[in-house]
C-alpha cells in the first residue's frame, strides 16, 4: 500500500517566513551593533582629544610660569650684577639668590622692597625673594 502524505504549501511558507524573520533578526542586530560601536568610538576619541587639549594647555601654562620665574631671576642678577653672584636656588617657593658680602643692593631693594628677604653674614649674602610675589606681578602687568 502506497500512503501519500500531502504537505501544506502553508507549512513551507511558514518555514521561509520564520527562517527570513529569524535572518532579519541577526542583520538587525549586527548593524545596531555596528552602529552603537561607532558612536562608541567617535565618543572615546572626543574624549581622548579634550583631554589631550587640557594636557596641551597645562603645559603651555607650566612653561609660562617657569619662563616668568626664570625672567625675573636673571632681571634680579642684572640688577645685583652677576659678577657677584655665587649661587641662584629655587628652594620651594623661593628664589635663593647668594652673593658675595661687598655687593650693592639698592636697585634690588628699589625693584622688590621688603618683599626681597636679605640675610647677610661675613661671608655672603643671602636674597630671599617669594615665587608667588613673581607670578602676581606677571599676572597684574599682563
Amino acid at each position: 500500500m502506497i500512503v501519500a502524505i500531502k504537505r501544506n504549501k502553508s507549512k513551507k511558507l511558514i518555514k521561509i517566513l520564520s527562517l527570513l524573520a529569524l535572518i532579519a533578526m541577526f542583520a538587525g542586530y549586527y548593524f545596531y551593533m555596528n552602529i552603537t560601536y561607532a558612536e562608541q568610538l567617535q565618543k572615546e576619541t572626543e574624549v581622548k582629544q579634550a583631554i589631550k587639549l587640557e594636557e596641551e594647555k597645562k603645559d603651555k601654562e607650566k612653561k609660562a610660569v617657569e619662563k616668568a620665574i626664570l625672567t625675573e631671576i636673571e632681571k634680579a642678577i642684572d640688577l645685583v650684577g652677576q659678577e657677584h653672584i655665587r649661587h641662584v636656588k629655587i628652594i620651594e617657593d623661593k628664589v635663593i639668590i647668594i652673593c658675595e658680602p661687598a655687593t650693592n643692593l639698592d636697585a634690588l631693594m628699589v625693584r622688590y622692597g621688603a618683599m626681597a628677604l636679605i640675610k647677610r653674614t661675613l661671608n655672603e649674602i643671602i636674597i630671599a625673594i617669594d615665587v608667588n610675589f613673581i607670578l602676581k606681578s606677571r599676572l597684574n602687568a599682563k
